[in-house]
């Protein structure tokens, strides 16, 4: 974490520096002798976590972290306890009471690495979300396609046809390679250069065929048989043999 130290005191900031690197998940991005030069930073650098002085002259630090729009994670630095109230209102993630030993500076440290680490978590299974839907331009309109209607889908070179389970053929400008990778992949197979299939819809295979839950016959290309037998067996699909 890049973590920025405000402090007044000369003494306490080199304390403070010391202690950041003898931590091994703490980077020293910066130390500040007062909130104007902080504020001043912070305009034009990221941090991940501030030790941040409240008794500072002209501007507290309370009232800086009052005037950041987006501040980080905080823990205050002081010789006065009686603002850890108002310090903890203001979302602090601990308050470290001067003078600091580095046991207690490390167990607020370890609190804060958590939450940064919870906090990106989060945010990686928010890009990770995806759409159960797509858009595609059909005569000059933009028709939404759901991922659990699709049947089938098939290459005419520049263009593909998205058959639906609604019996609707929607032809769009878009090749296979594209389409195949806006699809969920594991809902989705490619069985042959032109047709990409839904695997829960597939009712039987035999030979190089695949029949589907609507008695639609797709080819299979030789290519893509291993694959297919290796989705179906994961899915635990039945095979079906179709009588002559």
């Amino acid at each position: 974490m890049k973590c920025l130290i405000v402090d007044d005191e000369h003494i306490a900031c080199e304390g403070l520096s010391e202690y950041v690197e003898q931590t091994q998940f703490l980077t020293l991005a910066a130390t500040c002798g007062n909130a104007f030069e902080a504020i001043e930073f912070l305009a034009n650098y990221s941090v991940d976590l501030l030790f941040l002085d409240i008794n500072m002259p002209l501007l507290t630090g309370l009232d800086m972290l009052k005037s950041l729009p987006n501040p980080p994670m905080v823990i205050f630095t002081t010789a006065y306890t009686e603002h850890a109230l108002e310090g903890f209102e203001l979302n602090a993630v601990d308050y470290l009471a001067k003078p600091i030993m580095y046991p207690r500076f490390l167990k607020a440290c370890q609190k804060a690495y958590e939450l940064f680490n919870l906090r990106n978590q989060s945010a990686k299974n928010e890009e990770t979300v995806t759409n159960d839907f797509i858009y595609v331009k059909v005569d000059k309109k933009l028709v939404k396609v759901n991922f659990a209607d699709i049947l089938y889908i098939e290459s005419l070179k520049d263009y593909i046809q998205i058959h639906t389970k609604q019996q609707q053929c929607l032809i769009t400008y878009l090749n296979l390679k594209k389409i195949k990778e806006l699809l969920p992949e594991l809902a989705f197979l490619q069985i042959h250069k032109s047709y990409i299939i839904s695997i829960g819809d597939i009712k039987a295979t035999y030979g190089n065929m695949v029949e589907l839950t609507t008695g639609k016959e797709l080819p299979i290309g030789q290519r893509y048989k291993e694959l297919l037998y290796e989705k179906i067996i994961k899915n635990n699909l039945v095979i079906k043999q179709r009588k002559s």
